[in-house]
């Protein structure tokens, strides 16, 4: 391959001069640049607001959700839902490195990729034979290329691999709730954390990290009885809500019911679009949002918060926080609830 770029523009097929995360079609020839990784893929991890998307718009059709991947992957040379503009991440082992890659990866390694399939190229080899469409792990064979600008992780060898992939889809929100938490401490005392999405990947992982961080009181928000006990079980909040998140009057009635006020610190970690005005409307003026779900709408939020005339600032979960994979791998190992959460859940998706 001849002359490369660190961000992968040399990748880009169309349209022309856009980075790969924005293009509608990736080079994924196997030949790397000095600076590229060649990565033999194993398995791939859906983001949650892609699969339901998909599982919804095809009447929970297994076969037709992997038609559906299988003809996106194909024809954009990544795995880009056109719907949700999202697409997850994956593990495989490292094939082949260039002399000039800054990654610190070696032929054999087995990782993970931290950045997002949107903008990694992927070629399957195996027309997702082996998945049946019903859950976010799909195993597969092929392979997909890493940039001197992409982000991976050395899986641990004291984790299954699918567990450790689930963990690691998801780092980034832990790591920025427990950044987010020690900014408020430092302007003035112990923030209320609350957590909207609390009992799924990314929200118990930002309910223990507030935790773990110092946050005065956390409260775990979820839309219904089967997660309210799931979440209570686990024990990784201070309390735990009963509310629709799109519901912006009932969520933030449920939030000041259980917190004694609107909250600090709130997350948003839920996986369906409608949720950006009941997480303003239960945050207290001075407070930070999180949005940490691809369902959110970043216009009605701005525009939300505007018209409440909210006085919070609201941040982007962008997946990336220097340390992110070993912060979250160390909440899966020290806090039980946590692991008992994410084994109930890969069990749920293995039971179909």
């Amino acid at each position: 391959m001849g002359m490369s770029s660190p961000v992968g523009l040399h990748r880009v097929l169309a349209p022309h001069g856009v980075l790969p995360q924005a293009a509608r079609s990736l080079d994924t020839a196997p030949d790397i640049a000095d600076d590229e990784v060649r990565v033999r893929v194993e398995r791939l991890n859906l983001d949650a607001a892609s699969f339901r998307q998909l599982h919804t718009a095809h009447g929970g059709d297994g076969d037709a959700v992997r038609a559906a991947v299988l003809d996106i992957i194909k024809n954009c040379g990544k795995m880009h839902n056109p719907v949700t503009g999202s697409g997850g991440m994956l593990i495989g082992t490292v094939d082949a490195v260039g002399p000039r890659s800054p990654l610190g990866l070696r032929p054999g390694d087995r990782i993970a990729t931290l950045v997002s399939l949107t903008l990694t190229p992927l070629a399957i080899a195996d027309e997702l034979a082996r998945w049946d469409g019903h859950s976010e792990q799909v195993p597969t064979s092929g392979h997909a290329i890493l940039f001197a600008r992409s982000v991976a992780a050395v899986l641990p060898d004291d984790l299954a691999p699918e567990l450790a992939l689930a963990v690691l889809d998801v780092c980034g929100a832990p790591a920025l709730t427990t950044r987010v938490v020690a900014q408020h401490r430092d302007h003035g005392g112990q923030p209320t954390v609350a957590v909207i999405g609390g009992a799924g990947k990314s929200g118990s992982l930002a309910l223990a990290a507030a935790r773990r961080a110092g946050a005065a009181r956390t409260l775990g928000v979820v839309p219904s009885a089967a997660e309210r006990d799931r979440l209570t079980a686990a024990d990784v909040a201070d309390d735990v809500a009963l509310a629709d998140a799109r519901d912006p009057v009932a969520l933030a009635h449920a939030v000041e019911r259980h917190l004694g006020r609107p909250a600090d610190v709130t997350v948003v970690c839920v996986d369906v679009p409608g949720c950006e005005h009941g997480a303003i409307l239960a945050t207290a003026n001075g407070g930070t949002v999180i949005f940490f779900s691809m369902a959110t709408s970043f216009p009605a939020a701005a525009l939300g918060a505007e018209g409440l005339a909210a006085d919070v600032t609201m941040l982007i979960g962008n997946g990336y926080v220097p340390g992110h994979a070993d912060l979250a791998l160390t909440l899966l190992r020290d806090v039980p609830g946590i692991r008992a959460l994410f084994a109930a859940r890969l069990a749920a998706e293995a039971a179909g």
